[in-house]
C-alpha cells in the first residue's frame, strides 16, 4: 500500500514536469512568432534570433529531460529506455546548459558595452567557459560516481552567477534609467539563486561525498563510467527515491526556462547609456 502510495506521487509529479514542459514548448513557439512579426520595430532582429535558437535549445533539453527524468550517479531513471540513460540525458543537459549561458552572456556583453564597463565585458567572455569548466565536473562526477565533482560543478555554477551580479551591479548606474529595474530583477534573482546554491545545493553534494567517503565506496574509472552510463539504468517509481531531486528539478525545469524565454524579450541594451540613445557610430567607436 505504501509503495503504490509513493509510485502514485511520483507520477503525479512526472505528469506535472510532462504538461509544463509541453507548455514551455508552446510558449517558445508563441514567443518565436511574436518577435518575428515585429522583427521590423526591434531593429536587431539577428541577435534577437540568435537568443531565441539559443532558448529552442534550452526549452527543448528541459523538456526531453522532463518526460524522461535521470538521477545521474545513481543511475536512475522513470522510463525503462536507452533514451533515459544518463549518456542520452547528461549530453542533453550539457547541451542545452550551454545554450541557457550563452544567452546570459550574451545579454550581459550587449549591456556592458552599452555602459563602458570592462569589468562587466570580461565577465561576459568568462561566463560560457566556467559554464563548460562545469559541464567537464559534471560529466566527470556522473562517469566516476564521486560526487566531488559535483561539489565543483555547483560551486561554478553559483560563481558564475555571482560575478553576474556584481556586473549588473557595476552597470546599473551607468544604464538607461528604463533598464535598470530589469536589472535589479535579474540581480535580486540572482542573489536568490546563489543563497541556494552555496546553503543547500553545494553543501547537499558535499554531504554525499563525505559519506560515500566514510563508508569507502569504490568509483569508478573515467573508461568503466562511460560504459556504464551507456548500458545500465536503474527503473524506480519510488517517491523515496525521487524526492530529493524533487525540488531542484521542479524549478530547473520550469522557472529557469521561462527565465530563458522571457530574455528573448529583453529590451536592446547596445547604445543605451545613462537614459540616452546613442547613435549607431559612438556605438561602433566604444
Amino acid at each position: 500500500m505504501e509503495a503504490d502510495l509513493l509510485s502514485t506521487e511520483t507520477h503525479r509529479w512526472w505528469i506535472t514536469l510532462c504538461v509544463v514542459s509541453a507548455l514551455n514548448v508552446l510558449a517558445w513557439v508563441a514567443s518565436a512568432a511574436v518577435l518575428k512579426r515585429r522583427q521590423a520595430a526591434l531593429g536587431d532582429w539577428p541577435m534577437r534570433r540568435l537568443l531565441l535558437l539559443l532558448a529552442a535549445g534550452y526549452v527543448a533539453g528541459c523538456a526531453y529531460r522532463s518526460v524522461l527524468p535521470v538521477f545521474d550517479v545513481q543511475r536512475q531513471v522513470l522510463v525503462d529506455s536507452w533514451w533515459s540513460s544518463v549518456l542520452v540525458g547528461r549530453s542533453v543537459a550539457t547541451l542545452a546548459e550551454l545554450c541557457f549561458a550563452a544567452q546570459w552572456a550574451l545579454l550581459l556583453h550587449g549591456a556592458a558595452e552599452a555602459a563602458a564597463s570592462r569589468f562587466a565585458r570580461a565577465v561576459a567572455l568568462a561566463i560560457v567557459p566556467m559554464i563548460a569548466l562545469a559541464e567537464l565536473c559534471s560529466w566527470s562526477a556522473v562517469l566516476t560516481t564521486n560526487n566531488l565533482g559535483h561539489v565543483i560543478e555547483e560551486a561554478l555554477w553559483g560563481s558564475s552567477v555571482l560575478l553576474l551580479v556584481a556586473s549588473l551591479c557595476a552597470i546599473t548606474p551607468r544604464s538607461a534609467r528604463t533598464l535598470r529595474p530589469l536589472f535589479a530583477a535579474c540581480a535580486v534573482a540572482g542573489v536568490g539563486y546563489v543563497a541556494y546554491m552555496f546553503t543547500i545545493d553545494v553543501p547537499m553534494y558535499w554531504a554525499r561525498w563525505v559519506a560515500d567517503e566514510a563508508a569507502g565506496r569504490p568509483y569508478f574509472s573515467l573508461a568503466q563510467g562511460w560504459t556504464d552510463v551507456s548500458s545500465r539504468w536503474v527503473v524506480s517509481h519510488a517517491w523515496d527515491d525521487w524526492k530529493g531531486e524533487v525540488t531542484w528539478m521542479s524549478l530547473y525545469f520550469s522557472v529557469a526556462v521561462w527565465m530563458s524565454i522571457g530574455l528573448t524579450f529583453t529590451p536592446a541594451m547596445r547604445g543605451l547609456t545613462s537614459g540616452r540613445i546613442a547613435s549607431p557610430a559612438a556605438s561602433a567607436r566604444r
